[in-house]
């Protein structure tokens, strides 16, 4: 079954600083949750381009490492990009991130198709665990960056 989590968020940034920001690939472990564990392990370029192959190291359970893969598939310079997961935890993931220049700064959206392994077993993961923690990462990523940042005026 394929699930969806969407978010938006404004920061009192201009375009380009938070293009800056957010189209660098290294910028990605300040804004996860501590307890993930999450580090790049491969990254030839910090600047985002289609077709950039990212490997991670995450910890999915306590004590269960596992290597997530993802490509950067679309780029539109300071409007949007997509990373797909190639390789990782997920049956399918897709995360597209846009920016759009506002009042008082840029609004930043998520939006994550997503589908777990496993059929019926990875739905029950679902609803018992894995939609929550998606959600209190993403928590943990609009708390990271209003601290960062702050919030529009």
């Amino acid at each position: 079954m394929l699930h969806s989590l969407y978010q938006e968020q404004t920061l009192p940034l201009s375009l380009d600083e938070a293009w800056s920001f957010f189209s660098s690939p290294r910028n990605l472990e300040a804004m996860t949750p501590p307890d993930l564990g999450f580090r790049i392990i491969h990254c030839p370029s910090d600047t985002m381009h289609e077709g950039q192959i990212i490997e991670y190291r995450v910890k999915a359970l306590p004590l269960l490492w596992m290597t997530w893969v993802t490509e950067i598939k679309a780029v539109e310079d300071r409007r949007s990009f997509i990373d797909e997961q190639r390789f990782g935890p997920y049956r399918f993931w897709h995360h597209r991130h846009t920016f759009e220049a506002v009042e008082g700064g840029v609004k930043m959206t998520d939006l994550v198709h997503y589908a777990l392994p496993f059929g019926p077993l990875g739905e029950i993961a679902h609803g018992l665990f894995v939609r929550r923690k998606l959600e209190g990462i993403f928590r943990f990523r609009r708390e990271e960056l209003d601290r960062r940042f702050g919030r529009p005026g």
